[in-house]
């Protein structure tokens, strides 16, 4: 990598090189990895094409660039990603803010957008990228969220002070043993959901540097939707809504029984902007 570099000999460097490596998007690899090092998008990245490198630029891309060869995510490497047109800071301690999840969004904030100043409780909350969310869309709103990882809430507070946002707050809390306080106006969530079994089936990216406890719950991938179910009816509000990410395939109807076997009437599944079954609405 010569130290003389200009932004579109790197780009046009980087794709061939990952392209050789079996990268899928070889491009997109270079220009992740160049927007994040130059703190720009990608229309200004071509924009800024003629631009040498520093040589301390150069010198992190290198490490940037070596730290992929191992698969280790984008995400990690830059140290942030984009959830709902904000930044947020991720580590190795919180799951990477997926798009798909955005969807979970778009629908809490139509079902309790006649709800004046909710409370909205936010279950394993990682990076805290559905809480500062949901308080950032209805700054009216009180939103807690909560993680059974001291390190994960360490990293939701940081992104909260970042953004500035005044109504949230962040518990250290295992939900599988303990209930929280109080009652809410909505219980949003994206639990771990993959089974154990399915574990061995994911990318590299995702099993050998993602957190197991966000993905996994070691078992059918059921658990916390059953624990929701049963705790619900003592922390949410009557005629309030429950939001829960879930899985594909057979995932989502599996979820739905445990709703309709616990005495739940109004559930709705809704599709992502794939087409894909992945968010469960429940109104109490």
């Amino acid at each position: 990598m010569a130290s003389s570099w200009r932004v579109i000999d790197l780009i046009q460097w980087a794709e061939s090189f990952f392209k050789k490596r079996s990268f899928d998007k070889p491009r997109a690899e270079i220009e992740w990895l160049l927007c994040s090092l130059l703190k720009c998008n990608r229309l200004d990245l071509y924009l800024r094409y003629d631009e040498p490198l520093s040589q301390s630029q150069l010198d992190t891309l290198r490490t940037w660039v070596k730290r992929r060869l191992k698969n280790e995510p984008l995400q990690y490497i830059s140290g942030s990603c984009d959830f709902y047109g904000r930044e947020f800071f991720v580590t190795p301690d919180v799951l990477i803010p997926r798009p798909e999840t955005e969807r979970l969004i778009d629908v809490a904030l139509e079902k309790i957008s006649g709800v004046k100043s909710p409370k909205i409780l936010d279950i394993g909350t990682g990076s805290g990228c559905i809480a500062i969310t949901m308080a950032k869309e209805r700054p009216d709103s009180l939103v807690m969220g909560l993680d059974n990882c001291y390190n994960a809430i360490a990293v939701a507070q940081k992104n909260s002070n970042h953004l500035n946002v005044l109504n949230n707050s962040f518990l250290e809390m295992d939900i599988l043993n303990s209930s929280p306080q109080g009652m809410f106006d909505l219980v949003i969530s994206n639990p771990p959901y993959i089974s154990k079994k399915e574990l061995s089936g994911l990318m590299k990216d995702v099993i050998d540097f993602e957190p197991k406890i966000a993905l996994t719950d070691y078992k059918d991938g059921l658990s916390f939707y059953k624990r929701f179910a049963k705790i619900a009816p003592k922390i949410v509000n009557k005629s309030s809504f429950l939001i829960f990410e879930v899985g594909l395939d057979n995932h989502p109807q599996k979820v739905h029984d445990i709703f309709l076997n616990s005495g739940y009437s109004s559930i709705e599944i809704i599709k992502d902007y794939n087409g894909d079954n992945r968010v469960m609405a429940i109104q109490l």
